[in-house]
Protein backbone atom coordinates (compact mmCIF):
# COMPACT_ATOMS: atom_id res chain seq x y z
CA UNK A 1 0.00 0.00 0.00
CA UNK A 2 2.98 2.13 0.55
CA UNK A 3 4.26 2.32 -2.73
CA UNK A 4 0.83 2.32 -4.34
CA UNK A 5 0.37 6.14 -2.34
CA UNK A 6 4.31 6.93 -3.32
CA UNK A 7 3.44 5.82 -6.98
CA UNK A 8 0.07 8.12 -7.06
CA UNK A 9 1.52 11.41 -5.22
CA UNK A 10 4.77 11.47 -7.12
CA UNK A 11 2.61 11.54 -10.46
CA UNK A 12 0.92 14.42 -8.52
CA UNK A 13 3.60 17.05 -7.59
CA UNK A 14 6.04 18.84 -9.29
CA UNK A 15 8.95 17.47 -7.10
CA UNK A 16 8.71 13.83 -7.02
CA UNK A 17 11.98 12.95 -5.47
CA UNK A 18 10.94 14.74 -2.34
CA UNK A 19 7.67 12.86 -1.92
CA UNK A 20 8.34 10.79 1.33
CA UNK A 21 5.70 7.96 2.84
CA UNK A 22 6.22 6.73 6.21
CA UNK A 23 4.02 3.55 7.17
CA UNK A 24 3.65 3.49 11.05
CA UNK A 25 1.66 0.09 12.02
CA UNK A 26 -0.46 -0.69 14.69
CA UNK A 27 -2.38 -4.00 16.07
CA UNK A 28 -5.48 -2.55 13.89
CA UNK A 29 -4.82 0.20 12.54
CA UNK A 30 -2.00 1.50 9.69
CA UNK A 31 -1.25 5.03 9.48
CA UNK A 32 0.33 6.06 6.33
CA UNK A 33 2.02 9.55 6.36
CA UNK A 34 2.98 11.10 3.21
CA UNK A 35 5.07 14.24 3.03
CA UNK A 36 5.45 16.20 -0.23
CA UNK A 37 8.16 18.71 -0.83
CA UNK A 38 7.49 22.59 -0.04
CA UNK A 39 4.28 24.16 -2.21
CA UNK A 40 3.63 20.75 -3.44
CA UNK A 41 0.91 20.31 -0.59
CA UNK A 42 -2.06 21.44 -2.76
CA UNK A 43 -1.39 19.46 -5.47
CA UNK A 44 -1.87 16.28 -3.57
CA UNK A 45 -4.89 18.16 -1.77
CA UNK A 46 -6.67 19.10 -4.92
CA UNK A 47 -9.77 21.55 -5.25
CA UNK A 48 -11.89 21.46 -2.44
CA UNK A 49 -9.99 18.44 -1.20
CA UNK A 50 -11.23 15.70 -4.16
CA UNK A 51 -7.82 14.45 -4.33
CA UNK A 52 -7.09 13.63 -0.85
CA UNK A 53 -10.49 12.39 -0.28
CA UNK A 54 -9.57 9.65 -3.46
CA UNK A 55 -6.74 8.80 -2.43
CA UNK A 56 -8.35 8.07 1.02
CA UNK A 57 -11.02 6.37 -0.69
CA UNK A 58 -8.84 3.75 -2.19
CA UNK A 59 -7.10 3.30 0.56
CA UNK A 60 -9.64 2.44 2.75
CA UNK A 61 -11.15 -0.05 0.40
CA UNK A 62 -7.88 -1.54 -0.08
CA UNK A 63 -7.09 -1.88 3.39
CA UNK A 64 -10.84 -3.02 3.98
CA UNK A 65 -10.18 -6.15 1.97
CA UNK A 66 -6.99 -6.63 4.10
CA UNK A 67 -9.25 -6.42 6.89
CA UNK A 68 -7.56 -3.46 8.60
CA UNK A 69 -7.90 -0.32 9.01
CA UNK A 70 -5.77 2.85 7.19
CA UNK A 71 -5.38 6.26 7.77
CA UNK A 72 -3.66 8.82 4.99
CA UNK A 73 -2.01 11.70 6.38
CA UNK A 74 -0.73 14.38 4.41
CA UNK A 75 2.20 16.74 5.17
CA UNK A 76 4.42 19.23 4.24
Amino acid sequence: MKNFIEFIAKHLVDNPDAVNVTEVEGERTVVYELRVGEGDLGKVIGRKGQTAHAIRTLLSAASAKAGRRAVLEILE
